[in-house]
């Protein structure tokens, strides 16, 4: 969720900022794209595709999403010079890093979870999967809980989502990213 916000969010400002100067906004000069959707597939089949993630056990499934990350980041490494690829591949090093340490899911611990649920639902959870991504775990079994998925919105914001500091990482590199077309810093990345 907070990714699909920083994404428009970023491209707003990258114009207001290209009509603001007079110039144009310009289109990430990113190498290599084809790998970011490559990197999705198996994220996709695990997690969002309905008749592969029912087919899929547990393991296979964290396994999809450590490999989705994994590749990301060879994606970030080959654009490490495009403004805010940077900054988004600390936040996927600090989501595959919990994730890989906690059994291949993002932890979440029961408090967290519950502001999520209505309550009393969580009594009833049959497994330790909350969510299509997350695994819950008491904050005391979890390995480098600080990157897990503990933040949350104020209860006021009408969405109420669990979010990790590794999230707000690659949610301000893509904001970054976007917003950089306005300011023309592509132009410098081009040439190296």
């Amino acid at each position: 969720m907070i990714l699909l916000a920083a994404l428009p969010a970023g491209l707003l400002t990258g114009l207001l900022a290209a009509r603001w100067r007079r110039s144009r906004w310009e289109v990430p000069a990113l190498r290599f794209a084809w790998l970011a959707v490559v990197a999705f597939v198996p994220q996709y089949l695990a997690i969002y595709f309905l008749p592969t993630r029912g087919l899929l056990s547990d393991e296979w499934a964290a396994a999809g999403l450590l490999l989705s990350q994994a590749l990301f980041l060879v994606f970030c490494w080959l654009n490490r010079r495009v403004p805010g690829i940077a900054v988004l591949a600390v936040g996927l090093v600090a989501n595959l890093l919990v994730m890989a340490l906690n059994g291949g899911f993002m932890p979440i611990s029961p408090e967290t979870a519950s502001r999520l649920v209505p309550p009393g639902m969580l009594d009833d959870w049959a497994s330790s999967r909350f969510g299509w991504k997350d695994i819950l775990l008491p904050l005391e079994d979890t390995r480098l809980a600080l990157l897990s998925d503990r933040l949350l919105p104020p209860v006021w914001f009408p969405y109420q989502v669990a979010f990790s500091l590794g999230d707000v990482f690659v949610a301000a590199g893509a904001f970054w990213l976007m917003a950089a077309g306005g300011f023309n810093f592509n132009k410098a990345s081009k040439g190296r």
